[in-house]
């Protein structure tokens, strides 16, 4: 069973910066990927930004060129930087890793307000 734990979330002003950290208890070299997720109130869950076991990223339309993912293998942790936050950035952010299936951490909540 993998287990991933996030953490760094909390309050932030408008245009101030977050990281988040996803702690896995398996070597993520060994996942196909490593994504972060978010969910708003209301709205539907929508993929943040992934990156896969080569390295290869990918981002959501709405947080290209603010946020950027990265990895330590060493530590298997998975980062997500947040810069340039803004109040529709509020959301639970969630740690995903892809396997043979998915597997979910528990959240963290982000909340861009004034």
């Amino acid at each position: 069973q993998v287990q991933l734990v996030e953490s760094g979330g909390g309050l932030v002003q408008p245009g101030g910066s977050l990281k988040l950290s996803c702690a896995a208890s398996v070597k993520i070299d060994s996942m196909y990927a490593m994504a972060w997720y978010r969910q708003a109130p209301g709205k539907q869950r929508e993929l943040v930004a992934s990156i896969t076991n080569g390295g290869k990223t990918s981002y959501g339309d709405s947080v290209k060129g603010r946020f950027t993912i990265s990895r330590d293998n060493a530590k298997n942790t998975v980062y997500l930087q947040m810069n340039s936050l803004k109040p529709d950035d509020t959301a639970v952010y969630y740690c995903s890793a892809a396997a043979y299936i998915a597997f979910w951490g528990q959240g963290t909540q982000v909340t861009v307000s004034s």
